[in-house]
């Protein structure tokens, strides 16, 4: 009988893919939801496999409940957002969250514990810098709430590895594909298909969310504990990433320069114009940083570990993604 599987953050876009590999692969699959409403971007038949528990991670006792009978617990919830009026949630669900659900797994015994962090967790402190998992963290203004908060979450899981449980963590960069793009990472497809104009060249890591998840289930299956893997596939700068999207598209490449002085400028646009619309702002003090920031993701640790792994290019990435975009607007699900 194969391991049965709890996933926290299973309507999320990470733990939804992460859900498809491992129901692919025979797995038997438990995930925690908050209500009844399941992601669009995956098949039907693959969630009608899983065993959906109402729940939550800032609620011990449906943690324990989830738990019961576990093999392996993949936690994958979090918050992810630049936005100003998140920041409680942020630190509540990513920090409190991870505790609960460490503490949980310690309580139950769980056999095999694998946390999806990301390279934000890491931290970021000056431009064109080379980060491996042997970075330490550092206090930096370039450091988003979201960062400190994964930071910090990512501390529970070691503080975790030391009372015992034995764990693995993943840190993703900029995640892209076929998901909601009027969330996290996915809006950046959005912003292009409605013909944004400004670029910036800002250089960062970014990784098909398909080999987020195959790496997910891989690093579980080994028995591997105590370390970090960075997951990214190339370091692209995102006026490259904007125009392949474009390009994906049919649709112009960006024209302008966002500057750091004209992102300055726009943020605090966007601030004032989310005042009157009631929309959140697409730019944001923060994620205006982070775009003009410069930082290159080392992936060998991983492929070392995973010899038989390759990462799908950036390029056939986009063009996949972009294609099942625009087949899901033909068929009016955005």
């Amino acid at each position: 009988m194969s391991a049965k599987i709890l996933v926290t953050g299973g309507t999320g876009f990470v733990g939804a893919y992460i859900i498809k590999a491992l129901v692919e692969k025979g797995y038997r699959v438990r995930a925690l939801r908050r209500n009844h409403q399941l992601p669009f971007f995956i098949p039907t038949d693959i969630f009608e496999k899983v065993e959906w528990v109402e729940g939550d991670i800032l609620d011990v006792v449906s943690l324990q409940q989830a738990m019961s009978d576990i093999d392996v617990v993949i936690h994958a919830a979090a918050v992810v957002s630049f936005q100003k009026k998140e920041r409680e949630r942020i630190y509540r669900v990513n920090i409190d969250g991870t505790m609960n659900v460490v503490n949980m797994a310690l309580e139950q015994k769980i056999k095999r514990f694998v946390h999806i962090s990301s390279v934000a967790s890491i931290g970021r402190t000056k431009n064109e810098e080379f980060v491996t998992e042997d970075k330490k963290w550092q206090e930096s203004k370039i450091n988003t709430h979201y960062a400190i908060s994964k930071h910090r979450a990512e501390m529970e899981v070691w503080r975790g590895m030391a009372e015992g449980l034995p764990a693995v963590i993943i840190n993703p960069s900029t995640v892209i594909g076929f998901g909601d793009w009027n969330k996290s990472s996915s809006a950046i497809f959005k912003n292009v298909y409605n013909n944004i104009p400004w670029y910036t060249k800002g250089i960062n890591g970014f990784v098909d969310v398909e080999d987020v998840a195959a790496i997910t289930v891989a690093l579980m299956e080994t028995m591997v504990t105590g370390e970090r893997f960075i997951v990214s596939a190339e370091n692209w700068s995102f006026q490259k990433l904007l125009n392949t999207i474009a390009d994906g598209f049919g649709r112009k490449h960006p024209s302008k320069e966002a500057t750091p002085l004209l992102g300055e400028l726009a943020w605090r646009i966007e601030k004032i114009k989310s005042l009157f619309t009631g929309n959140m702002p697409l730019l944001t003090k923060e994620s205006a940083r982070v775009a003009h920031s410069q930082a290159y993701f080392d992936n060998s640790k991983v492929l070392g570990r995973l010899p038989g792994f390759s990462f799908t290019t950036l390029e056939q990435s986009i063009f996949k993604t972009c294609k099942k975009y625009l087949e899901a607007i033909n068929a009016q699900q955005l």
